[in-house]
């Protein structure tokens, strides 16, 4: 399975996304690194092009933690919602959080984000 991983517009921060993007790539997932400050088209236009089983975003700032809603909206208003399942991950960030801005899951660390889209690769 295919991963789209990037940190959100306006946040600099990738030590927790590059140790998920290591961890997962390890347990087989081709994973694609969009890196840091990534905007909202560009998360989208990945989705377009390698279809991948999971968007995850990390964001370590409360300050930009919104674009993770802005960029599950635009996958709605895209039509690519149901065609992608989205993971969170960062500091910042909960599980409540995660439900409010309509992602799939909240991993709070590399272990458990990877568990978690072993099981979405599996079912």
């Amino acid at each position: 399975g295919t991963v789209v991983v990037g940190t959100v517009k306006g946040d600099l921060h990738d030590l927790g996304k590059n140790i998920f993007l290591n961890y997962a790539a390890s347990a087989g997932f081709n994973m694609i690194d969009l890196g840091i400050d990534v905007s909202t088209q560009k998360f989208i236009d990945a989705v377009k092009e390698h279809k991948p089983l999971a968007l995850g975003m990390s964001c370590l700032l409360t300050s930009t933690e919104a674009e993770i809603g802005k960029v599950t909206a635009e996958l709605k208003s895209s039509g690519l919602r149901e065609s992608v399942r989205v993971i969170i991950g960062g500091a910042a960030l909960t599980q409540q959080f995660a439900d409010e801005v309509g992602a799939d899951a909240f991993a709070p660390d590399a272990i458990t984000g990877t568990d978690i889209i072993n099981v979405w690769h599996t079912s």
